[in-house]
């Protein structure tokens, strides 16, 4: 058998970080981690972290390492897992496991990414100016008209990938979809993707709960650590950026929970329909799990 990658994806609390520890456990792998936020150093609650007994089981990597004041992008990503993975292969592992739900990370991953043309930095920091006055919403609307693909691909809750979508669309013309040439990059290994699955109303309850025990945990506490960050991209995020109105005093704690669930859940809709285009992956119901 080839050396072979094996992705453990899936929506949110669906639970692929307990289904990755075990399969790696029982090929002998570490757990190479592919989330765009627990990469984060700081982000442990909000991001559902692997717990200090998932990774004393078996070695993580990518959680927790880059501050949350650094730009780490997904072709950042791609070249540091590439050369880990390498690596690793190198010493001997025959089979590996990645674990996360990052659509853009693993498509970097798997395939590389598409070069996008640049653009002017007075129009990207025009949108960034909007997008800190008007919101994501009125970004996203305005994406919507220009490039309905993308509009319906992207996470719309991330505030710096609708801009970047919508400065290429703006600047070139063109939909920034339209430059996804989709000129797959060769790996030197095998990949295979297990996507996990549960019914949607079992789903959606575990995301419910999982949001009331971070609130257990402490998030408001983490969130108001990175208060003085939330304009970054790392805190573009679901579970910080509902917290900081919070603070703002927008809405009180239980509408603010209320929110958090509601875009975690949306999240998982688009994560779904991200992935249900490829053809790849093997679904498996973790449902009785």
């Amino acid at each position: 058998m080839p050396q072979t990658l094996e992705i453990i994806l899936g929506p949110t609390a669906v639970g692929k970080t307990g289904y990755a520890v075990a399969r790696a456990l029982e090929v002998g792998s570490p757990v190479i981690s592919c989330d765009s936020r627990q990469i984060y150093q700081g982000l442990t609650i909000g991001t559902a972290a692997p717990s200090e007994e998932e990774r004393a089981a078996v070695r993580h990597y990518f959680i927790g390492t880059v501050p949350v004041t650094q730009n780490y992008t997904a072709g950042i990503y791609e070249t540091e897992a590439l050369e880990l993975v390498n690596r690793l292969f190198a010493e001997g592992h025959e089979h590996l496991v990645m674990c996360g739900g990052s659509m853009l990370y693993i498509d970097a991953f798997c395939y590389g990414l598409d070069d996008f043309p640049e653009v002017p930095m007075q129009l990207r920091r025009h949108l960034m100016d909007c997008l800190q006055s008007e919101g994501v919403d009125v970004l996203a609307q305005q994406l919507k008209e220009l490039d309905p693909v993308s509009y319906e691909e992207l996470d719309l809750s991330n505030g710096q990938r609708v801009v970047r979508a919508l400065e290429v669309s703006m600047y070139t013309g063109q939909p920034f979809s339209s430059f996804k040439t989709r000129s797959f990059k060769q790996r030197s290994f095998r990949i295979v993707k297990t996507g996990l699955e549960r019914p949607r109303e079992q789903l959606y309850a575990r995301i419910n709960a999982r949001v009331e025990q971070m609130v257990a945990d402490g998030l408001e506490g983490e969130a108001r650590a990175m208060l003085p960050h939330r304009e970054l991209p790392a805190l573009q995020t679901v579970g910080y950026r509902e917290f900081f109105e919070y603070f703002d005093g927008k809405y009180d704690q239980e509408t603010t929970i209320r929110h958090i669930q509601a875009n975690t859940r949306h999240y998982a809709k688009r994560q779904l329909t991200w992935w249900r285009r490829d053809a790849d992956i093997r679904w498996v119901d973790v449902s009785s799990e």
